[in-house]
């Protein structure tokens, strides 16, 4: 299952999820701007892991002094890529 998050108040401009079939494993992650690196770095420390498990890991991380982070905001997309999973 593919899903497209519009992130909110990060550099990054698009975070593109693919879950396994049954939502619950991420098998792709790709940013859009952003720190290039480090994005692309998380990318692959969470590809094959558990949707819940990388939402509670990086739930409520921060960057400076923002609220949110490019990680947060990728715990917020597959909290939301899992729930349409769970729909579709």
């Amino acid at each position: 299952m593919h899903f497209d998050y519009t992130p909110r108040g990060v550099c990054s401009r698009a975070i593109h999820i693919d879950l396994d079939d049954d939502g619950k494993t991420i098998e792709e992650v790709s940013f859009e701007g952003g720190c290039n690196g480090n994005l692309k770095a998380v990318s692959k420390l969470v590809k094959g892991h558990a949707v819940d498990e990388i939402v509670s890991i990086l739930a409520g991380n921060t960057c400076g002094p923002r609220k949110t982070s490019c990680a947060d905001q990728l715990s917020r997309a597959l909290t939301e890529a899992a729930a349409a999973a769970q729909q579709a």
